[in-house]
């Protein structure tokens, strides 16, 4: 009798167990599986970046090569009470990302309490020196400025260096922000930096504590070109020292980016045009970026940020990647900013 209830419970009114139509299931995952192995067929690998490179909201992307990587160093993109913490990306051919979390955050920092953005890292004797505006001073009674980490491996962790800013004074009326830190073909290191529409340039002790007088005498020398709001950048191409900067408010949709052309690192620059903005048909707000050149190759990638068409929040910024060319004469052909990106390009090819 209590086996009879069992059978009962077990089955239902059509007698067919319940467990039935999971083990057909089952029975045909099994069979597609051993279908596709048989086959030989493999699931499509992605062949190009796509845009953009990575999720999460990333701006101010800083983009080098270290050994046989590619690297991405972007503002972690956020109110700056949260904006406290930095990550890294790396890749081998430009579009398999792998993410490296927090290599530096404020608890490294002790000055540093919020707005930590804009990374600009150079390997110096086997060391990585990775230069970040904090605070967002408005002032200098207020702690805060440029600053300076190291570490012994490019993904960190980093540290502070100085145990305070590098740099921490209003010169120019140029805020201390947005630096990047350029080696030139004589060894020399110069940080251009500069919000609020003014741009500096210092030369940087050999051991990066400091900087070097000029010859006359002063530690700031002013180089701002027409129409330069922050973001400055420079590259070296034939010879020839590419100055760039970013134009427009960050935080609308007619951010963009113009370039200069001099003999000399320090100018004169000389504005020529713009290189990159906005698409309406794409995205909005593009800017703030860097250069990749493929090591003793004339091939070069604009890494930036810019905003998805359906975000109006300042900080939902995405970092991505398009190529940069140039004409005959050595000038910057317009960038085209796509959903696509940049097709794979591993390095020592």
């Amino acid at each position: 009798e209590p086996r009879f209830k069992l059978d009962e419970i077990m089955y239902n009114k059509k007698g067919v167990h319940p467990m039935r139509h999971l083990w057909q299931v089952f029975f045909l995952i099994i069979t597609a599986n051993v279908a596709f192995a048989q086959t030989g067929a493999k699931s499509p690998k992605k062949q190009s970046s796509g845009n953009p490179l990575f999720p999460g909201w990333y701006a101010d992307p800083e983009a080098g090569v270290f050994g046989n990587r590619y690297w991405i160093y972007p503002t972690f993109s956020a109110p700056y009470e949260q904006q406290v913490f930095m990550d890294a990306f790396s890749s081998g051919d430009l579009v398999n990302w792998t993410k490296h979390n927090r290599i530096i955050d404020t608890s490294s920092v002790k000055w540093a309490k919020r707005a930590m953005w804009a990374p600009s890292i150079v390997k110096k004797e086997n060391k990585y020196f990775l230069f970040f505006s904090a605070n967002d001073i408005q002032n200098e009674q207020q702690n805060g400025g440029i600053g300076v980490a190291v570490a012994d491996k490019p993904e960190g962790p980093f540290k502070d260096y100085l145990g305070k800013p590098l740099l921490d004074k209003i010169t120019n009326r140029a805020q201390p922000i947005d630096q990047f830190v350029f080696k030139d073909k004589d060894g020399s290191y110069y940080m251009f930096y500069g919000g609020w529409g003014r741009c500096n340039v210092v030369k940087l002790k050999p051991d990066f504590t400091g900087f070097l007088p000029w010859e006359n005498g002063e530690i700031f020398k002013e180089v701002t070109p027409k129409g330069y709001v922050e973001g400055p950048i420079m590259f070296i191409r034939n010879g020839k020292y590419y100055f760039m900067w970013s134009e427009g408010g960050w935080r609308g949709p007619h951010y963009k980016l113009a370039y200069a052309i001099s003999d000399s690192p320090l100018g004169p620059f000389e504005r020529i045009g713009t290189i990159l903005e906005q698409d309406p048909q794409i995205a909005t707000g593009a800017g703030h970026h860097s250069v990749i050149q493929v090591p003793g190759k004339d091939e070069w990638y604009i890494v930036y940020h810019r905003r998805p068409l359906d975000k109006t929040d300042a900080n939902h910024r995405v970092t991505c990647i398009d190529k940069m060319e140039f004409d005959s004469n050595g000038f910057i052909k317009p960038v085209v900013i796509t959903h696509e990106g940049v097709k794979k390009r591993k390095l020592g090819k």
